[in-house]
């Protein structure tokens, strides 16, 4: 199985990231999507609590989409998908990134591990994608050109709540517990 790994923040889980999702599925690029939402992340800073953030994901969860919190402790993208690997033995892994992560891809950590899996580049601005995945010696990147990202961010959405860029099982959720 093709199976598709999407780390974030998801701070707040945004139309934008399940559109992502969608378009994967629904363009046969992979057969299941695992969430994964991070405990903390390496710039960002007042993350919702962590719980709050899985029971908003949850909302999208059915048979191809699954929110994992068994593999997502790890600092390092590269321990994510080795944890993943103990669990998964015969499937094939799909990292999915957003163009913005690519400028810095060198500097993640044992990035030459990463590349033993499929990384799935979603077109979010106008970074020159190539440019930067042609330092690596693989064809294991997958640059998805025809994607039409929606155009939000979590931190608009934080700054300003309201249901046009979320869910209303999510917004509603926001609001009930008062998160952001």
């Amino acid at each position: 199985m093709r199976i598709g790994i999407y780390v974030g923040s998801f701070n707040p889980v945004h139309v934008g990231h399940i559109h992502v999702v969608n378009y994967l599925l629904e363009n046969d690029y992979v057969d299941k999507v695992l969430l994964l939402p991070t405990p903390s992340y390496w710039d960002k800073t007042n993350l919702a609590d962590m719980n709050d953030r899985i029971n908003m994901l949850k909302v999208y969860e059915n048979d191809k989409v699954v929110v994992d919190t068994i593999h997502n402790n790890y600092p390092y993208t590269y321990q994510v998908l080795n944890s993943l690997r103990r669990d998964y033995k015969d499937d094939l892994f799909y990292l999915i990134i957003g163009s913005d992560n690519i400028e810095k891809f060198n500097l993640w950590q044992h990035v030459d591990e990463i590349l033993k899996n499929k990384v799935i580049i979603v077109r979010r601005d106008n970074t020159d994608i190539e440019k930067y995945t042609s330092k690596f010696n693989t064809n294991n990147f997958i640059i998805l050109n025809d994607f039409k990202p929606i155009d939000i961010s979590s931190t608009e959405i934080r700054n300003n709540i309201n249901s046009k860029y979320i869910d209303k099982e999510v917004y509603e959720y926001i609001k009930e517990n008062n998160i952001y």
